[in-house]
Formats: structure tokens, sequence, C-alpha cells
């Protein structure tokens, strides 16, 4: 499985794209802004993109949805809870900042525990509210995409319309620090991590275990 990060957009939001190698089938997860370095890398390794998972529905990371999806085909996949974000750029905060962000529907609501396949390799959805109402993490073997919910050595806001900081705190408790403490993360800003990293390091978790 290979894994691709761009950092996307002014405020930063990592842009990853996985596939397989052997299928040429991959996804991409939050394509805050699209460049055409990006287009060029799925051009060059011929990916078939087959999803667009969105961790969340915020701006800076739904920004270049349309035009990725144009670009590729994928369906789109987000949870029930921030689908509306895609339609309203008062709710996906876009209208605070630098420009309106406006996406047509989802293809795919997504709930807790589906599971999405691509290639040889399956997307389980980890429903992580409490950055927002519907914040989820997409875990691939042992990597995982954590979105705006944990970060290496930080966690994220929860003073956006929709986020709760003691939810966000069950959330990393419940669903993130039980995986395997080998397990990489792939957060929605800033660099990889992994879990077993985040429970010695990371201050924002050390009474959580």
């Amino acid at each position: 499985m290979e894994v691709k990060r761009y950092v996307a957009g002014p405020y930063g939001a990592n842009l990853y794209i996985v596939w397989d190698r052997d299928t040429k089938e991959g996804i991409v997860i939050d394509p805050g802004e699209v460049y055409e370095e990006v287009k060029n890398y799925i051009k060059e390794n011929d990916i078939k993109v087959k999803y667009i998972l969105l961790t969340h529905g915020h701006f800076d990371h739904i920004g270049g949805l349309e035009e990725m999806r144009a670009f590729t085909g994928g369906k789109v996949a987000i949870s029930e809870e921030d689908a509306p974000m895609l339609l309203d750029s008062s709710q996906n905060l876009s209208e605070l900042v630098f420009k309106k962000v406006i996406c047509s529907p989802a293809d795919i609501i997504l709930k807790d525990k589906d599971v999405l396949g691509f290639g040889n390799y399956y997307v389980e959805v980890i429903s992580t509210p409490g950055h927002t109402k519907g914040s989820v993490c997409f875990k691939i073997g042992d990597v995982c995409f954590t979105g705006d919910t944990l970060f290496r050595g930080s966690i994220g806001r929860h003073d956006f319309p929709g986020g709760n900081f003691e939810t966000l705190m069950a959330s990393i408790k419940e669903k993130l620090l039980t995986l395997k403490d080998e397990t990489v993360i792939y957060p929605g800003h800033g660099d990889f991590s992994t879990i077993g990293r985040e429970k010695r390091l990371n201050m924002f978790l050390k009474n959580l275990e």
C-alpha cells in the first residue's frame, strides 16, 4: 500500500492519496485543495480513485472536493452528521475565511464500523465525534487516518460549532488509544506518529489510559 501526502491550502491540511500498487485502485482522503502536482501524481501512476473519503466537513478538508470528484470520478463519502456541511458555507466555516465552499451532496453516507474496499485493502470507518459531530477516522490495517481528532503531540480543536471537549476525549480514549501501539496515525494536519508515541508523549492524553 502506498501513502502519498500533500499539504493543501493556506491552513496546511493534509491530503492523502492511498493506493494499491498491484491493482492501481486507490482512495483520496480530505482534498482541501487540489494542485496540478496532485493530479499529475494520480495520472502518472494510473491510479483509479474509487472513493474520496472525508474525515469531517470543515472547509480546509473539502475545498478541493469538487475538482477532485470531477477529475477522478471517485465516490464522495462523509458521515451523516457532517454531510450537511458540504452544502452550507456557514456550517463548513468557509464563509468566515477566504472563500465560500459549497459542494454537491455526498454519494455515500458513512456510519461507524462501515467497511469500504479498494484494491486488496479495506477501510474501516471509526466514528470519533468531538472536533465536529460527525468526525470519523479511517483505519486500513495498522494505519489510521485521524483527521482533526488526534495529531502528533496534540488533539483537535473543540471550540467550533458541533465540537465538544468531553466527546473528543472520549473518542480518543475509547476508539483510538485502544488500537495497537504500533498503529501509524496520519493526521489532518502535521506529521505522522504512532498510537504508542502519543500515549507516551502527548500531554493531552496523560490521564486518559
